[in-house]
């Protein structure tokens, strides 16, 4: 349990003007204003959403 990874996600794109489905993805990976981050678990389902939402997000 001690060996799970993490992903740093950064919101650096505002999501005023994108798909309401987009927006979802963003808020459900726990991102509200435009450069706030979060710290996730890597899981496959986390890396998912990343990908639908890459032109947003950057991963640090």
């Amino acid at each position: 349990m001690a060996d799970k990874t993490t992903l740093t996600v950064k919101l650096v794109k505002s999501v005023a003007g994108t798909r309401q489905s987009h927006r979802d993805t963003v808020r459900g990976l726990g991102l509200r204003k435009v450069n706030s981050e979060r710290v996730l678990e890597d899981t496959p389902a986390v890396r998912g959403m990343i990908n639908k939402v890459a032109y947003l997000v950057k991963v640090l």
